[in-house]
């Protein structure tokens, strides 16, 4: 009887230390706009991967490899001296829709995300056009008890932040 207790006792430590012991949960974020403009004149002005910076306010400068096509690098300069390095994974031209990654963890500092994916589509909607952005990522901090700057929350607010600024800037300059 004493060792089925022991047994019990040694399998519930077990249990809750595995329970506690789970790590970050991948985040998704999606943003969408609807903008009053015709699809392909929206993906003109996204369509280039290497050239972010027309559409995107807090990137300064790009420097990119490769075009569109799969494989395809580009490493951003953000306004507030960041950078961030990454991949475009799969491009549509006819889709008007392509995927990237980010291919290596940025610093916490500049955007606190780990192992982040998107992809983008322009789609016709009405008499205009609908941007969807969708994102996956991790927090930077992948370890438990994440410091307040490096969380889900932190991450999130980040990613939406790039979104909506980046979308509502888009909208902007396609209606104009």
């Amino acid at each position: 009887m004493k060792k089925l207790t022991i047994l019990a006792a040694s399998l519930a430590f077990t249990w809750v230390g595995v329970a506690h012991a789970h790590g970050p949960s991948r985040q998704k974020l999606t943003e969408t706009v609807e903008i009053n403009a015709p699809p392909a004149k929206v993906w003109g002005i996204i369509k280039d991967f290497g050239n972010p910076h027309g559409w995107m306010p807090m990137v300064a400068s790009t420097h990119a490899q490769g075009g569109n096509a799969p494989g395809a690098t580009r490493e951003l300069t953000l306004k507030n001296g960041g950078v961030i390095k990454e991949e475009l994974k799969s491009y549509e031209e006819d889709k008007m829709a392509f995927a990237y990654k980010i291919s290596e963890n940025p610093d916490c500092k500049v955007l606190p995300v780990n192992n982040y994916s998107s992809n983008i589509e322009v789609e016709a909607s009405g008499s205009g056009s609908k941007v969807t952005w969708n994102g996956a990522y991790y927090r930077c901090f992948l370890q438990n008890n994440p410091p307040p700057d490096q969380n889900e929350e932190s991450a999130n607010k980040a990613v939406k932040e790039v979104y909506t600024e980046s979308l509502a800037h888009l909208k902007a300059l396609a209606e104009k």
